[in-house]
């Protein structure tokens, strides 16, 4: 079997649809191949094309392939602490070269996310297979990129921030935060939701497919797309609010429903305020 780059995608469909363990030199093979091309960033879960985005389902098909042919060990053998996966996903190794700041204290990535130079994560964090973080991207303490998760360049991920994992159903997009964003403390991103460049996500926002976001500047209610993403134009500034419930139960209760508002978009102020430390990079 003539194993490159170019035939990756077809042997991986192949390979995903047939029972595991009919030919495992193959399969491990295979999936070396998958695994080192994903970490190293020259393939990616989704990939914007022609300004849109567009997930790359044999990417993922390659991500559950590992699971299906990987082995529960002890990672890494000869530590005394008690981790168990499965062998195909140890942490990632990294270098110097590779000019990415990893803080002492817990920070844990896998191997088939991709960090670019530049990118610093805080303790403890960390970043699920399939990930991908592009240059000068700070993931703070506590925060969680999931799988196949794609973050641009220049963002802060706060502190306590969940980025959630895309990895099934297969053609869902994962969830994408485009380049300069900022994203609050404790906040949740999940379900595919695409937050597109300099956008501010304000802390404690939670954000799924399902969530309709008001936009108070332009009068609107977004929802999520034909697609299934909930997509956040650029430039909003979104925070946490509420909304009453038309019920005459609700009303003699005062209660009302969470939801995120667009209360103005990015200007010279939120620059000022949202601006990136050159230094700590």
């Amino acid at each position: 079997m003539n194993i490159s780059p170019e035939t990756l995608p077809s042997i991986v469909e192949e390979l995903s649809s047939q029972k595991t363990g009919d030919d495992r030199g193959v399969e491990e093979k295979v999936f070396e191949l998958f695994i080192s091309l994903l970490d190293n960033g020259s393939i990616r879960a989704a990939e914007k094309i022609n300004g849109k985005w567009e997930v790359h389902a044999w990417v993922k098909k390659g991500i559950l392939l590992g699971f299906k042919i990987g082995a529960l060990r002890k990672v890494p053998a000869s530590s005394p602490f008690s981790f168990f996966d499965k062998h195909t996903f140890p942490t990632k190794e990294l270098s110097l070269e590779n000019n990415v700041r990893i803080v002492p204290g817990g920070t844990s990535v896998r191997r088939g996310a991709y960090l670019a130079p530049g990118v610093i994560m805080m303790p403890p964090s960390y970043v699920n297979v399939g990930a991908y973080i592009g240059k000068g991207t700070m993931i703070d303490s506590h925060a969680l990129v999931g799988s196949c998760a794609q973050i641009g360049e220049r963002i802060h991920i706060s502190a306590a921030a969940q980025i959630g994992g895309v990895l099934e159903p297969i053609n869902a997009l994962p969830v994408i935060v485009e380049d300069d964003v900022m994203v609050g403390g404790n906040c949740g991103i999940y379900e595919g939701a695409i937050i597109k460049k300099r956008a501010v996500i304000g802390a404690g926002v939670l954000l799924t497919s399902a969530t309709p976001v008001y936009d108070c500047v332009n009068e609107e209610i977004i929802r999520k797309s034909d697609s299934g993403s909930l997509i956040i134009p650029e430039n909003a500034v979104v925070v946490a609010g509420s909304r009453g419930i038309p019920t005459d139960f609700a009303r003699l209760n005062g209660l009302s429903l969470y939801t995120p508002l667009i209360v103005k978009y990015r200007d010279s102020r939120t620059d000022a305020r949202t601006a990136l430390e050159d230094a700590l990079r």
